[in-house]
């Protein structure tokens, strides 16, 4: 089984146009920053996405991923 980094929901894009979730899903949190390579998504779905930026906003901190080609194994 894959070790997700990040829960997020793949399908799940804001007006930004990239995949969204809150830093507060992350396995280990400091390892969520931009520029990163991560994996994420959930076990049975999951991808290698780069942490595009992170967002303050009241109700917690947004991260944007952009889902990179290819599959884990690759």
């Amino acid at each position: 089984m894959t070790r997700v980094d990040i829960e997020a929901d793949l399908n799940s894009e804001d007006e930004t146009g990239f995949v969204w979730t809150f830093l507060d899903e992350a396995a280990d949190p400091s390892l969520i920053r931009p520029g990163a390579v991560v994996v994420a998504g959930s076990p049975l779905t999951p991808a290698v996405c780069e942490v595009t930026d992170l967002v303050e906003k009241p109700v917690g901190t947004v991260v944007h991923l952009r889902v990179l080609p290819g599959t884990i194994e690759q």
